[in-house]
């Protein structure tokens, strides 16, 4: 896991250029097994949850070249439907692979997948989507085996807008004869980019990011070359982290038009953003304002991915904030960390109560999962004194090269392995 030595109190100034999404990458990479052909990725973050999911493709026989951000994928050789139990257990998105796995092969075994423990995180939806597409499923001993050979077209509704069950949905309904129509879909942006890299092969997929998804099915997928979408969660991360610190950054590559309601939460407590054709500029004195509150939804809600950095700045604002995760149940976890570098934050159920204190106490605090791992990190920046953040693999998850950008701009951070 190793662990991240922090010197707080430096200002971040200068510029990074923003990694490719872990939200989009990993599901367009479960998409290339539908393709007999060779695609190429651009613009791939190098995350271990992607070096992950390399793992897994290869394990089934895809063939697999990394130069740099871009991964060359040929699945025309693919030659298991059986996914490591190993692998899976090691991340939740690798059940993206269920549905790409029934178009191509109409049959797989999977085990329930891992990931960070920040709630239940059911995939009941995804199992009844499959289902009403005909697929057979059993549940035995751990493991999900699907029969997937008299698949179909049909209307599914989802109730609830999960992002995992429209992806598999989508991949599922690939080479189904007739359209497909998934209602209540998520519209979260890695959806329509999933749906955009889907149609650069040649599938007939129109809809994404509205209420309703349409997947006409097609005979067959050709390789292409996609670039990647920008990942919006650690363009705000960093964002927030200017806030707390100051400081004047230009983030390459970074777009508002994705994180509409993080950036009206930015404005309110006080950052500066200026938005440019290539990048977002963002300043602050390092004063932040309080934000009234934040409630957690799907998109175009803010996000609950952004929920633990943003509460982590909260900490050193000016007032009370009220904040309220609905969609997983234990992502407050982290916030005990903070308690231990001096914040105040009161727990009850899904709501937190952030009260902002004038400085932060650095310590020793462990990372527990991804985003938490991150917010921990923000607190260390803007923290009197050395702060050592442990297990910081749960960061690398998602984060490309996190503390060597965060030097760049000023961070007095550096990684030690274990």
């Amino acid at each position: 896991m190793g662990k991240y030595i922090i010197n707080g109190g430096n200002r971040l100034e200068g510029e990074i250029s923003l990694q490719g999404s872990k939200n989009a990458a990993l599901p367009i990479m479960a998409a290339c097994v539908l393709c007999e052909g060779t695609v190429v990725l651009n613009n791939v973050p190098d995350i271990a949850d992607v070096s992950i999911m390399k793992q897994i493709l290869s394990s089934i026989g895809c063939m697999i070249t990394t130069d740099g951000n871009s991964l060359y994928i040929d699945a025309s050789e693919l030659s298991g439907s059986t996914v490591s139990e190993c692998l899976v257990n090691k991340m939740r998105s690798s059940i993206i692979l269920m549905g790409a796995l029934i178009a191509r092969n109409r049959q797989t075994k999977f085990s329930y997948p891992g990931g960070c423990d920040i709630g239940l995180r059911p995939i009941d939806m995804h199992l009844k989507g499959l289902r009403d597409l005909g697929a057979k499923i059993t549940e035995d001993h751990g493991y999900i085996l699907v029969d997937a050979k008299d698949l179909h077209s049909g209307n599914i509704h989802l109730n609830y807008p999960s992002v995992g069950a429209t992806e598999n949905i989508m991949l599922a309904s690939i080479f189904t004869k007739g359209v497909t129509s998934i209602s209540n879909a998520a519209k979260e942006p890695e959806i329509v980019d999933l749906q955009y890299f889907l149609n650069a092969m040649g599938a007939r997929v129109y809809g994404a990011g509205t209420n309703t998804v349409y997947i006409e099915g097609v005979d067959r997928l050709n390789g292409c070359s996609y670039d990647i979408m920008s990942d919006r969660i650690v363009s705000a991360t960093y964002m927030c982290a200017v806030n707390m610190c100051g400081g004047d950054v230009l983030i390459k590559n970074a777009s508002l038009e994705h994180i509409k309601s993080p950036y009206y939460k930015l404005i309110e407590s006080g950052l500066t953003v200026q938005n440019y054709s290539d990048g977002i500029r963002v300043s602050s004195d390092g004063k932040v304002n309080c934000i009234d509150s934040i409630i957690s939804m799907p998109y175009p809600g803010f996000p609950t991915d952004l929920q633990p950095v943003f509460t982590s700045m909260l900490t050193v604002s000016n007032s009370t904030a009220i904040i309220n995760e609905t969609v997983f149940e234990n992502r407050y976890r982290f916030t005990s960390q903070l308690v231990r570098m001096g914040a105040n934050i009161k727990i009850e159920g899904r709501i937190a109560v952030v009260t902002g204190v004038q400085s932060l106490s650095a310590t020793r605090v462990y990372a527990e999962d991804l985003r938490g791992g991150a917010a921990l990190v923000l607190a260390g920046l803007r923290a009197n004194g050395n702060t050592i953040v442990e297990d910081v693999g749960h960061i690398f998850r998602g984060y490309e090269n996190f503390h060597q950008n965060l030097a760049d701009l000023g961070a007095d951070i550096r990684y030690v392995p274990d």
